[in-house]
């Protein structure tokens, strides 16, 4: 039987975040580089919390390229080959640091993000999205890549 909710939601039309008064001459002095450490995989991530989605038309190496001059995050969308990996790889290592691989919950899906993961060690994110995160199928595979990948951060929804 479905569960029924009926708690207050708000979203962002009624939620007004007021500003407070800064010492800040200049947007230019603002720093919005933060640190994090991340729980499972033991990994520190120092950078601006900023990452754009795995959709196939914004998760792309072209952004990536961009992003990463600016220390922004990626997710890659799943639908580059092993090999396009490899090639942006060699020709961008110094963007790898600032990306995510991608993946769907199919076998075909784990089976490329273990060849991009085996092939690029530098890649040390994963980005599990599906359309229904709550269900058990989600679950078990977000366990079964934790288990594989233990020292990968994995962000999934």
């Amino acid at each position: 039987m479905p569960h029924i909710d009926s708690d207050i939601k708000l979203d962002f039309k009624d939620v007004l975040l007021r500003p407070k008064r800064s010492t800040l001459k200049s947007r230019s002095e603002v720093d919005l580089t933060r640190s994090f450490s991340f729980r499972n995989s033991k990994q520190m991530y120092t950078g601006i919390p900023i990452i754009a989605a795995n959709m196939d038309t914004v998760g792309t190496f072209e952004m990536a390229k961009v992003l990463c001059k600016f220390s922004l995050f990626t997710a890659i969308h799943k639908h580059y080959s092993l090999q396009q990996w490899k090639e942006f790889a060699s020709q961008n290592p110094e963007c790898l640091e600032h990306l995510a691989a991608s993946s769907g919950t199919g076998s075909s899906d784990f089976e490329q993000l273990e060849q991009i993961l085996e092939a690029l060690p530098q890649v040390k994110y994963i980005c599990l999205d599906v359309a229904n995160g709550y269900s058990e199928h989600f679950v078990e595979f977000v366990k079964d890549v934790r288990k594989r990948f233990p020292e990968h951060t994995i962000m999934a929804g």
